[in-house]
């Protein structure tokens, strides 16, 4: 079947189990064809295409509210709503998004791009629908490792105190982005391998059946049947929760999928479908990672599965040059130690964890937690490495400044993926860390320009006292291990290309230091460069040099304006009464799109064109 020829899902009414099987094998076909092209989330979708065919057969989307967590493994869900013509501009400028999206189509009910949101928007949905006194299925879709978090056991909660009617699809992989860890992981696996309640219901039923002692028994059992279903099934955690279980139920059969899902539309109150998934299913290569290697990728070759992009010689992504100068701290301090929050791979710590295993704690999707526990080490005597991606943090705000800061703890915080990210979009682009830790007592705030910076103010986190974020952004950059360390004094910034006939001064941080830097020489500019790597505390000798100068300055940030760095001097120098012409170019009080960096910078109005119009405009 062409896949893009789907318009709405109302065909699978009508068909087979033989025939939609077919269509799966359609489905992934076209998925890994398409991803080898634009990139995007493979092997979380590969491994939901029966289920997701299951789901619009068995309900009545856009009626019935389908909700996926995350959202990242809803391709098979725009496929089957008619999106499968707009699948080459996925995840490009103005093209459709990797996650669902509101004003992309009506079957989209939810949006989102971090985990364990589904549950608590689900119940919100289901209560008013009853408020409403209107009548539709809710089924939030949720991965075994978005249940385990915080958030999603605080919505089971309540889920099983209201007692609306709720479908529950736990998708269960045993893999987030790479393997889950924890208790509650553990747990699952049991029930993964108990048998099945529905089922052995069924068959004592066909056994008692058939003959009239059988039968007998059978009407005298309805007394226990609670109790039998309670030493089956809800010892486990659902049961704890007080919701009804059905399952386990393999993913890949689509009869079977139908039938419990058919089962699970018909009762009354909140049920749990338990379905087991292999993710990265069809396609050999993600069949066999347990890294999560392939979970995001980036354009590859479908027949080998060899990506078609490679990191320049010489040079290492920003994950790898904070986590290898990290792995060297730690060779020497033995009192340092790693925490992430299910992002192993993504933040490059697999060196550190191999090296140091008793040192590395892996969380799970527990970003506040995680924050808390560095608190707790660091309250002990040990020096923790927080790693945590920009837009994760967010999750983390409380028990950063209430664990953390309040109590002037020495926790480095690697802040990845800081400012915009391209293609995952708006809720991942790691644009707001600046103003959100800016504003909290006792931190200290910066961001490198390049490897060697990153490198000595990784020093630097680890010989002082307080807590001390460093951002770094997404992307590759040159590196060289530096053989002896440069200490660089807290608040300290450094201005390039100083003249006296300079007609303006631009202050920026990050990598567009020696970008800036970079345009001005090679176009002999009168312009002074300023690198302001730390965001609090700023130089204020510094503001002071340049407020006795008074050349015009360009506050030139690829963050948010609000609250950001532009903020700090401006405060500053109102609060000292010195006039200064200064010009801000940053990101306006707008959520930014998805798309090449190059777009979406142009269209945020934060391109270096745009700087150097500005400059122009001044000299």
């Amino acid at each position: 079947m062409d896949v893009k020829e789907i318009k709405d899902p109302s065909f699978l009414k009508n068909m087979s189990s033989k025939e939609c099987a077919q269509l799966a094998q359609d489905i992934r076909g076209f998925l890994v064809d398409s991803i080898s092209k634009t990139g995007g989330h493979l092997s979380s979708n590969l491994g939901v295409v029966e289920l997701t065919i299951a789901l619009h057969k068995v309900f009545d989307s856009p009626n019935d509210k389908i909700l996926f967590d995350v959202g990242h493994q809803s391709y098979v869900h725009k496929i089957l709503t008619g999106r499968a013509k707009d699948f080459a501009t996925l995840r490009q400028y103005k093209g459709i998004s990797g996650f669902q999206k509101l004003e992309e189509s009506e079957y989209d009910c939810w949006e989102a791009g971090h985990s364990s949101t589904a549950l608590s928007a689900a119940l919100g949905m289901a209560i008013a629908r009853d408020l409403n006194h209107e009548n539709y299925h809710v089924i939030p879709v949720v991965g075994d490792g978005s249940i385990a978090s915080g958030m999603s056991l605080e919505a089971l909660n309540q889920i099983g105190s209201e007692k609306k009617n709720l479908i529950i699809i736990f998708n269960d992989n045993n893999m987030s982005i790479s393997q889950n860890v924890g208790a509650l992981t553990q747990g699952f696996s049991r029930l993964r391998t108990s048998k099945p309640y529905n089922s052995l219901k069924s068959d004592m039923k066909n056994i008692l059946n058939k003959n009239d002692i059988g039968k007998s028994v059978l009407a005298g059992m309805s007394a226990v049947k609670e109790k039998f279903k309670e030493s089956v099934v809800d010892s486990g955690l659902f049961g704890e929760f007080g919701l009804e279980y059905l399952g386990p139920v393999d993913g890949h059969n689509i009869k079977d999928l139908v039938h419990i899902l058919t089962a699970a539309k018909d009762h009354d109150g909140p049920v749990v479908v338990h379905v087991l998934t292999r993710k990265g299913k069809g396609y050999f290569p993600c069949e066999n990672d347990s890294s999560g290697s392939w979970h995001g990728v980036g354009p590859f070759d479908p027949q080998t599965g060899k990506s078609l992009s490679s990191v320049p010689q010489g040079k290492l992504s920003w994950s790898e040059i904070v986590s290898e100068t990290v792995c060297r701290i730690a060779k020497t301090n033995e009192d340092v130690v790693a925490i992430t929050p299910a992002m192993i791979c993504g933040s490059k710590l697999e060196k550190f964890f191999a090296a140091y295993p008793t040192r590395s704690f892996d969380c799970g999707i527990a970003e506040e937690h995680a924050a808390t526990l560095a608190a707790g080490l660091a309250l002990s005597g040990k020096r923790p490495f927080l790693c945590i991606y920009s837009s994760f943090l967010q999750r983390a705000y409380d028990q950063i400044n209430h664990d953390i800061c309040r109590m002037d703890l020495p926790v480095v915080i690697g802040i990845d993926r800081a400012g915009l990210v391209g293609e995952d979009g708006a809720t991942h682009h790691g644009v707001f860390d600046i103003s959100i830790l800016k504003g909290l007592p006792n931190i200290i705030l910066c961001q490198p320009k390049d490897g060697e910076e990153a490198q000595n103010l990784l020093a630097t986190a680890f010989m002082q006292k307080h807590p001390f974020a460093i951002r770094y952004p997404r992307g590759n950059e040159v590196y060289s291990a530096i053989t002896a360390v440069n200490p660089i004094e807290i608040g300290t910034w450094t201005i390039y290309n100083q003249s006296a006939t300079a007609k303006c001064t631009v202050l920026t941080y990050g990598p567009e230091v020696d970008k800036v830097l970079s345009k001005v020489l090679s176009n002999n500019l009168p312009v002074q460069v300023v690198n302001c790597r730390f965001f609090k505390p700023i130089d204020s000798k510094m503001l002071q040099q340049l407020s006795l100068e008074n050349k015009p300055c360009i506050i030139y940030e690829t963050d948010m304006l609000e609250g950001g760095l532009g903020t700090s001097i401006i405060e500053w120098l109102c609060d000292h009464q010195i006039m200064l012409k200064v010009h801000r170019i940053g990101i306006q009080d707008k959520y930014i799109t998805h798309g090449a960096m190059n777009q979406i910078r142009k269209e945020a109005g934060i391109d270096i064109e745009t700087l150097f119009n500005k400059i122009n405009e001044l000299i």
